[in-house]
């Protein structure tokens, strides 16, 4: 493939007169290398007109007061694009806020400006923040030629939340000085092994930006890419090629891969035999020269350097997703050290409740990182994105990070299915679809209007920016749905409990109702009760009273039969008020006075309730003695007497 491409690269530069190397690789990656359909997709856009428009196609930043240089995006902008906002007049409002990250030191500073401020007073800004001072600040970001002393910020077209990068100069030069180096276009002759490439950059390009390039060409990822011929400058990797001291016309530059861990320790274990044997002619370098004549017999070599290999994140055939959990960060972190997220220890449902199905104001983002063995990007991304400090601290105040590792098919559909299961086959089939070469992936899971759904897929082919982009993104369309949701919630809460308040007010209403409803009845009941009692009494003292006038008429004497019988007395009773009758019985003269109170007893007026008063002279009968006579008490023959109430 790396043979075939050096062809493709020749072939679309030549066709499209893109002499930007790296543009013309951007062009043929996102067509996957198809020449032609790279050639189809820049040919409407940049036409004839592409070459003479080359050096229009990179930043470059000149201010009067001191250098300042601008890093290239990693994958360059459509050139349409470019040249629209360098040739447009932009409309801005000067009196709004420009907000900036300043990358400096492996730390990023928040910078908050008006938009009418000049590039020299943020510069100011920056030498009190950073403590680089103005005379040594290399920027890079600003917007490129536009950027001078005296521009406002508002004027250089700077998207919100632009990522600026700050670097100390070690050497100061003129400005007409680094102009022309910036606008040079600088020639990179470089060997490896039998090939030789002619490369041609802008002198914006970074060190790093070259060699990413040459993997694109030699399949040597950057990291085991060993160079002869660099400069020897401070931060290399970082710095523009018109900072390095690059000869010209040409630079002479040679590449060749880093030797694997297995060749060295081979080589190791061969060189300490060597020493060590009894024949005078031995050479260690002979014997290292002869690296291919390495034979089966020699198995203990074979056995030290497996016993070398890095034991995998995660063992095959997982049974138990929880316990694959928290093997997966055991081993992320032996093996590449403390500075690693803090990963999620249980299954993907726990970690989902654990992030997204808690209240609004606790929740937080989750994100799902998924790794695979296979992949030539997961070291890279273990050990310098997901080790860089800007992100981890973003990562341990914003996410839940669950790990899981890819490598096995068991283990893939295991998460595949936990995936599934939790947020559906939508979410299952996006995670399937990520190829192995774009693996490592860090997949965020967002719930928004009470739908846990992924929100975007980071794939591992990006640098730390581009990473912190994304999670920055994700926190702030996050941010801005929790807090929705927290004051919808909060809504609800309050209406919840003003219905509870009025639930408890009716309840405790509606109890006291009960209880005075329940005194009614029971001061019913009481009353009823003595009603009754009193009734009982009465009945009781009706059924004495009529038992004592029975008992009384009984004793009363028969009256006198006729009118011609003798010794008869005539007794007349007047009853007491409102009665307005009498009551009136003949006696013998020789009744006694108890056969008349048993009579007037026997009506109902007995002795003890009624005093029998006789008119002349005035005395009470009922205190005379019983036993004497009507005759003898001078009631005869007639006489009439008055009932008084005692």
């Amino acid at each position: 493939m790396a043979e075939n491409r050096e062809e493709i690269l020749a072939n679309f530069q030549g066709i499209t007169a893109i002499e930007d190397v790296a543009e013309a690789i951007y062009h043929l990656e996102e067509a996957n290398w198809d020449l032609l359909a790279a050639i189809n997709r820049v040919m409407p856009q940049d036409g004839a007109s592409s070459a003479a428009q080359d050096n229009d196609t990179h930043d470059v930043e000149m201010i009067d007061d001191d250098i300042s240089v601008i890093t290239p995006k990693t994958h360059p902008p459509d050139r349409e694009d470019r040249n629209q906002a360098s040739t447009s007049s932009p409309n801005y409002n000067s009196h709004e806020l420009v907000e900036l990250q300043v990358h400096y030191n492996n730390k990023i500073h928040e910078v908050k400006i008006s938009g009418a401020a000049t590039v020299s007073d943020l510069k100011k800004q920056l030498e009190s923040l950073c403590g680089v001072a103005v005379c040594r600040q290399q920027i890079s970001g600003l917007g490129g030629s536009r950027a001078t002393a005296a521009a406002p910020l508002a004027t250089l077209g700077l998207p919100h939340n632009a990522v600026l990068r700050l670097k100390a100069a070690d050497t100061l030069m003129a400005d007409d000085e680094v102009a022309e180096r910036l606008t040079t276009t600088y020639v990179l002759h470089v060997k490896m092994d039998d090939k030789e490439y002619t490369l041609k950059y802008p002198g914006t390009k970074t060190v790093q930006e070259v060699k990413n390039d040459i993997y694109s060409l030699t399949d040597i990822p950057s990291r085991h890419q060993v160079w002869t011929g660099w400069p020897t400058v401070t931060g290399l990797d970082e710095t523009v090629l018109a900072m390095v001291g690059l000869d010209l016309p040409q630079h002479e530059l040679t590449v060749k891969r880093a030797p694997t861990k297995q060749q060295k320790e081979y080589k190791r274990v061969n060189t300490i035999i060597v020493e060590s044997s009894d024949s005078e002619n031995s050479s260690v370098e002979e014997i290292e020269d002869t690296a291919e004549g390495y034979t089966g017999e020699d198995d203990m070599f074979v056995d030290l350097v497996q016993s070398e290999r890095l034991q995998p994140l995660m063992s095959e055939h997982v049974e138990d997703e929880a316990l694959g959990c928290i093997e997966f960060a055991a081993r992320f972190r032996s093996r590449y050290g403390p500075n690693t997220p803090n990963f999620f220890e249980g299954t993907l449902q726990d970690a989902i409740k654990e992030s997204c199905l808690k209240p609004a104001k606790e929740r937080k983002l989750l994100g799902l990182y998924l790794h695979h063995e296979q992949s030539v990007l997961s070291n890279v991304f273990c050990a310098q994105l997901l080790g860089c400090e800007a992100v981890l601290q973003t990562l341990a105040a914003n996410f839940i990070v669950y790990g899981w590792d890819l490598s096995h098919p068991d283990n893939n559909n295991m998460l595949l299915t936990s995936v599934a299961t939790a947020l559906g086959p939508v979410a299952s089939m996006t995670i399937r679809s990520i190829p192995v070469d774009r693996l490592p992936a860090l997949v965020i899971i967002m719930r928004v209007r009470s739908n846990t759904e992924i929100y975007s897929v980071i794939n591992g082919n990006v640098g730390v920016s581009e990473l912190l982009g994304g999670l920055v993104e994700a926190l702030e369309r996050f941010s801005a749905a929790r807090e929705d949701e927290a004051r919808l919630e909060r809504e609800r809460d309050a209406r919840q409990r003003v219905k509870r308040e009025q639930d408890e007010a009716y309840q405790r209403s509606l109890e006291a109702d009960r209880a005075k409803e329940e005194v009614k009845k029971q001061q019913e009941l009481e009353r009823n009760q003595e009603l009754e009692r009193a009734e009982s009494e009465r009945q009781l003292e009706e059924a004495k009273k009529e038992a004592e006038r029975q008992t009384a008429a009984r004793r009363v004497p028969a009256e006198p039969a006729g009118a011609g019988a003798g010794d008869v007395a005539r007794i007349r009773v007047r009853l007491p008020p409102p009665h307005h009758h009498c009551l009136e019985r003949r006696f013998h003269a020789s009744d006694t006075l108890a056969a008349l109170l048993d009579f007037l007893a026997s009506k109902g007026y007995p002795q003890e309730q009624y005093k029998v008063i006789s008119s002349w002279p005035r005395r009470d009968l009922t205190m005379e003695s019983h036993s004497s006579t009507l005759k003898a008490l001078k009631l005869y023959p007639q006489e009439t007497v008055m009932l008084e109430e005692r």
